[in-house]
Order: structure tokens, then sequence, then C-alpha cells
């Protein structure tokens, strides 16, 4: 009844059922693509271009100096980079001493970053000059931070680091290779274990899905410090052997020139950036650029349709979570995802290999749901994370009889396309980043005047869905204005968190029990 496998017989030619469990950890593939071609282009950043071989001294260079610090296996490195050669320089270096990576988003303020570096415990933090200046130093005292690292001095620090194979550990593929923090659906950030192996299965997902290999250049639209960038492009990138494009930040006309100039074939963004370079104008040759894929938002289908009109490119609706190590649903290679008659919605694509999916009931997660109705999408497969970094008791509620609950409310059609339909619980899904309400309900709550807030999600154009809050005000502060609660959130939180528009209301409508109710909210 619930079978996912029948469409695999339409894609055989180039998609397989099942695909071998990973046999080496990613620094193992890493260090061999770099012995293998190491004058191959690893990273074009800008209009420069560091080639394997680099790139893996450099990242020696680092594991020297890691190793000076006495950091070894199962420690952990946080990092705050932009999408920068710096990021994979640490990476590399930290995994060559068995320690974890901990990427942390540049856009978080302090109690953010704070919070995560006291979480996982980590000894190194590397972090961008104006991060650690206006963020991050405040609140190092309070973790167990030892040595900080800014990226004016990185360079320089490694400059004359001796490094010998002994300084090299071991590393196996159940090694712990990323903390990657999500906001799941409980509020408190939570440190998803990401194993070598996880990211090298899903890296060979992207690979034979997408056909990768010589020829073809990965252009680095997504965050390094999100999952996506992280398996879509620095792992398949040394697991295919070919180079990623680099540029610090999203920029629509930097984008076509680094199309045009390096010739790039594929990206994982998300809708709002091939949004963006729809509205930039101009006349661009993006001819090689034929392997592109979004999620982590809803897709409108005439984006698609308007982006394949405009430029002969495809976009491959996705679907994934942390949890999952980027994808558990793609869209086949030069196909066209259906689209759901009942919401409109377009399909968020078919079962990676490997992966069982089912829609399972939302209060009784053992009742599997027949297709065409809808339920929570629930997963199983040797891409799944290993559990949540020091709590157990989440792991636990996670899964059931060993399936991941997604939290996401989706149904199944006769040929196993999957569409979202609904979220099960509140979280906010804005420019492809997830945003608890209560988080930025805690930061409204610090301003004076506020009496009650409430946020929620409305739908937006652009970025799939924005941050609109609810505020009642005090008596003494009915002057206050909607352009200063969003200064005031902005100054505190990551900028896709804060809410782009404000109400007022007199009351926030509630429950007998005194809960919110954000469904009455969200249709205002």
């Amino acid at each position: 009844m619930h079978s996912t496998k029948p469409w695999l017989d339409q894609y055989s030619d180039f998609v397989p059922a099942e695909l071998p469990l990973p046999q080496s950890s990613m620094i193992d593939i890493f260090e061999q693509t770099a012995a293998t071609v190491p004058d191959s282009p690893a990273i074009f950043h800008f209009d420069k271009t560091i080639t394997f071989g680099e790139l893996n001294e450099r990242a020696e260079r680092f594991a020297a100096l890691l190793s000076k610090w006495g950091v070894g296996h199962g420690e952990c490195i946080a990092v705050s980079v932009q999408n920068d050669p710096e990021f994979l320089i640490v990476q590399y270096g930290a995994w060559k001493r068995g320690a974890i990576v901990v990427p942390l988003s540049p856009m978080f303020k302090q109690n953010e970053i704070g919070y995560q570096l006291a979480d996982c415990g980590a000894k190194v933090y590397v972090a961008e000059d104006a991060i650690l200046e206006s963020q991050a130093r405040a609140v190092l005292r309070e973790t167990a931070v030892q040595q900080v690292l800014a990226l004016s001095e990185f360079h320089q620090a490694i400059e004359n680091v001796g490094y010998d194979a002994s300084m090299r550990l071991n590393v196996t593929p159940d090694d712990v290779a990323y903390l990657v923090y999500t906001s799941g659906t409980t509020g408190s950030p939570k440190g998803a274990i990401c194993l070598h192996r996880h990211i090298a299965y899903n890296a060979n997902t992207f690979r034979t899905w997408f056909q990768i290999g010589p020829g073809d250049v990965i252009l680095g639209i997504a965050p390094l410090f999100h999952i996506t960038g992280i398996v879509a492009q620095m792992a398949l990138s040394a697991l295919a052997g070919v180079p990623v494009i680099l540029y610090h930040r999203f920029d629509p006309a930097e984008t076509f020139r680094l199309i045009e100039k390096h010739r790039a074939t594929m990206a994982v963004a998300a809708i709002t950036a091939y949004i963006a370079l729809l509205k930039h104008g101009g006349q661009h040759d993006c001819s090689s650029f034929t392997k592109c894929c979004t999620g982590g938002a809803p897709v409108a289908p005439s984006v698609v349709e308007e982006f394949y009109s405009r430029f002969g490119v495809r976009i491959h609706n996705t679907y994934g979570l942390t949890e999952s190590n980027s994808p558990s649903h793609l869209t086949p290679l030069g196909s066209s995802g259906p689209v759901d008659p009942a919401s409109g919605a377009l399909a968020i694509g078919l079962p990676i290999p490997g992966c069982d999916a089912r829609i399972v009931d939302m209060v009784d997660p053992s009742k599997v749901l027949p297709r065409g109705e809808p339920g929570e999408i629930a997963l199983r497969g040797p891409f799944l994370f290993a559990g949540y970094w020091n709590k157990l008791e989440a792991t636990a509620q996670a899964y059931h009889d060993g399936w991941f609950l997604t939290g996401d409310v989706a149904v199944m059609d006769e040929q196993g396309w999957f569409y979202i339909v609904d979220r099960k619980k509140d979280m906010i899904v804005a420019s492809g980043f997830k945003v608890w309400p209560r988080d930025v309900e805690d930061v409204l709550y610090q301003h004076p005047g506020v009496r009650e807030a409430a946020v929620v999600g409305v739908p937006d154009p652009y970025r799939g869905e924005t941050v609109k809050a609810f505020i009642s005000l005090k008596a003494e502060f009915a002057g206050v204005t909607s352009e200063e609660i969003i200064t005031f959130a902005r100054d505190r939180m990551a900028s896709y968190k804060y809410p782009r528009i404000v109400e007022f209301v007199s009351e926030i409508p509630k429950t007998a029990s005194g809960k919110f109710l954000r469904r009455e909210l969200r249709g205002k």
C-alpha cells in the first residue's frame, strides 16, 4: 500500500534502487581526490583558483596548528565564515585531527552564538573579524572556547606551522563529521550529529542522481553552514573531484558573471535565489547551467516555468532536512515534478535510493496512511543523522519504531511523488531558513513596551514565507511604532528571523487554556 519503489523502473537507467554504503570517511575521500588530481581546481573563489593539492596543503597546516593546541578526536571546532575558502581549510584540517566541525551562521547575534558554542563545548572558534568584534567576544567567556582565530589572522597563523604524518589521526565513516544545529520543532536549537558516512552517502546520491563528473562545476549558492551547502557543494566537490565556485555571499550580478566565467553546471539553492536571478534582468549565457535544484521552502510552479522559459534551465525540486543530511527526495534530472491538483503544490520529488518514505497518521505514527491521504512524512535509511547532541530525550521523540518523524505534512500519489501540504508544527520557513516562533517572541518580549507577542509565518512571493509579529502593547507605550519594533528585533537576531511585518492588536487570540491561536492569526 505504501511502497515507494514502482517509479524506479522509469529512471533505472541512471538511478539505482540502492547505493553502496560508504567505506571511507569524508577526509579520506578528500585526500584521495587531492592525491589523484592535485592540480585540478577545487575552488574558484571569484576569479582565483585553488587546486585540490593546494587546498590539502593548507588544511594540513591548519591541522598542525590544531595539533599544537592539543585538539584531537571528538573535540569541536566552531566556524563562523561566509562562503569563502577558509571554511573548507578549517573543515578538512579539523577532520585530519578527528575533530568535529560546528558551522555557525554568520548572521547569528550574541545570544545565538553563545548558546551554540556553549552547547557543543567548542574548544576552537574561527570567525570573521566583524562577527568576533560585534557579536562573539562578549559571550566567549561563558563557553569552553580556548583558542579564537580571527579570519584576518588565519593565513598568517598557519603559514609557518610544520605538518608531519603523525599529526593525521585515523577517522572512520562512523566518526562524527559535523554538528549542524537545527531549531526543529521544539524551540531550542539542537545539534544534529552528522557522521562521515551520512555526508558521503548523500554526496554520492547527488553525484549519481545528477550525473556529476568531469566537466561539472558546482555553483556555491547555498550557505556553507547549511546542510545543503555541506553536502551538495563541499562534499560533492570532494567526492566527484570537481570545483565549487565560492563568492562570499549571494549576489545576482556576480552569480551571472561567475556562471559565465567558470561555466557552472550545477547548483542547489533556495527558490528565493532563483527569483532574484529572474528579477535581475539583462542578457546572460546560462547554457552550461543545466543541473539546478531547489528546496527548503514552498516552490510555486509558475516560478519554475518562468525560469525555464527565460534561461532554458529546469529547476528540480527537492526535499530534505538537517536530520536527513540534505536530500531524502529528489526530482530526477531532466524531468518536471507534477503539481498536486488539490493543493497546487509542486511535488518535492521521489525518495532517493536507499530511502524508505511513508505517510503516517499525525496522532498515531504506527498507522500508515493510503496514497492521497495527508499525514506526516516518516523516513528510514542510511542517510539519517545519529541523534541530537547531548539530547537523548529529544532524539527518542524524533523517532517512532525506527522511523524518523519529519514534522512535515504531505501526501503521496499513486506514482510515488510526494507533496508538502502543511506543517505539523508552527515552524516558519523564510528563504529556506527555519525560524521557530518562540525564538522571535522571546526577543520581542525584551522590548519594554510589549505586553504580548505572537509570531507566525505568512506567505511571501519572494521568501516563501516571511515572519509576522502580532503585538499587544502596554498602555503606557501606546506610541510605539511597527518600525521601532522591527529595528529592535533586527538588532538582536539573525536577519532571516526578525519580523518584516508587525501588526498591533488589542489582544492576542487564545484558546481556553491560554495558548495562542496561531492558525487564527495566520488568516489575518
